[in-house]
């Protein structure tokens, strides 16, 4: 994501936990805020409240949602606070190991899940366009999209 991001951007960080990836952007020069539905995040709520959390429409150049998105349906609301042509960071276990992602839990070999995996999704079926998408050992997906659907990309071109 660091090497996308314009410098001096703004960024929101979904579900940022104790703000490591914040820490680090700000370390960066870029001004990152979190957003957690527990302290010690910077705005206290779920993202699906932002606008009575007091943010704006496409306030952000950039979001950012590690193990997210597999717990809540909040695409929509992500997209809305993305700046037009902005960056949208995801990671997410992939729909079809969700399963092996228990039996790694179950082992401690993985961090345990805070929540249930109710919103699991194909990152390729995201109609964003992907500016980075992978699957490291095709069990988690992680991606970097254009805030802008690919259709209109397609016409842009």
């Amino acid at each position: 994501m660091l090497k996308h991001l314009k410098p001096g951007s703004q960024v929101l960080e979904v579900g940022a936990g104790d703000g490591w990836f914040s820490d680090r952007l700000k370390r960066k020069g870029h001004h990152s805020v979190t957003l957690d539905l527990k302290e010690p995040a910077d705005i206290v709520g779920n993202i699906l409240d932002w606008q009575l959390l007091g943010l704006k429409k496409e306030s952000f150049d950039a979001l950012i949602a590690l193990e997210v998105i597999e717990h809540v349906n909040c695409l929509e609301a992500i997209c809305s606070l993305c700046k037009k042509d902005g960056l949208i960071m995801l990671s997410s276990p992939h729909p079809k190991w969700d399963w092996l992602m228990k039996i790694l839990e179950s082992l401690r070999l993985t961090q345990k899940r805070t929540s249930a995996h109710t919103n699991l999704i194909d990152f390729r079926k995201i109609n964003l366009e992907p500016l980075v998408l992978r699957r490291p050992l095709y069990i988690h997906q992680l991606a970097i999209f254009i805030n802008r659907n690919k259709s209109s990309s397609q016409n842009h071109q």
